[in-house]
């Protein structure tokens, strides 16, 4: 297993033979617009923590090479595959054209949504995250097999959008080592 600090993920280029040995879980990041490019630089670092399959960036969400993605991410955006799509609506019919029974979960404030620690994690697995103000968008709400949502106890209704798939990230991971 490759263990590279920060100071080596910031200098190292991936090489793909390196990349072929990491053994990846069937998880698959949907970013639906979401534009604060620290936030999908971020998302890159959850992706590479879970070893996820793919990262896709759909919409006004910028992609690689962009420097402040790039420093958020430490420079994992070498490490992790990603791709780019129109749409987040796209990019799950594509996804559940080559992952036959993938499981979307969007992550999202929703009256359909469950808790997030009550939701069904089969793997494979696609979460959707969203625009930052005005979340997963209704079209891909409407595709997703399950919404769920994290609770929040005080004033604030809203978590930033890594923060939030961090923890369900980790739930379904969690979740995937549980059931083996």
């Amino acid at each position: 297993m490759i263990r590279l600090g920060a100071k080596e993920l910031r200098t190292t280029k991936a090489d793909p033979k390196q990349l072929k040995n990491i053994k990846k879980n069937p998880i698959y990041i949907i970013v639906d617009n979401v534009l604060d490019t620290y936030n999908v630089g971020a998302i890159f670092r959850l992706a590479d923590a879970v070893a996820a399959e793919k990262v896709v960036l759909c919409g006004q969400t910028e992609t690689p090479p962009h420097t402040r993605i790039k420093k958020a991410s430490i420079n994992t955006t070498e490490w992790v595959q990603w791709e780019y799509t129109k749409t987040a609506v796209e990019a799950i019919q594509r996804i559940r054209n080559y992952e036959l029974g993938i499981r979307v979960v969007a992550i999202e404030q929703d009256k359909r949504s469950v808790p997030y620690d009550k939701a069904d994690y089969s793997f494979p697995i696609a979460l959707v995250v969203g625009h930052e103000t005005e979340g997963v968008s209704k079209e891909v709400l409407k595709m997703a097999d399950q919404i769920v949502e994290l609770p929040m106890f005080g004033v604030n209704k809203s978590l930033n959008v890594m923060v939030s798939l961090g923890i369900v990230l980790y739930e379904a991971v969690r979740h995937r080592f549980e059931h083996r």
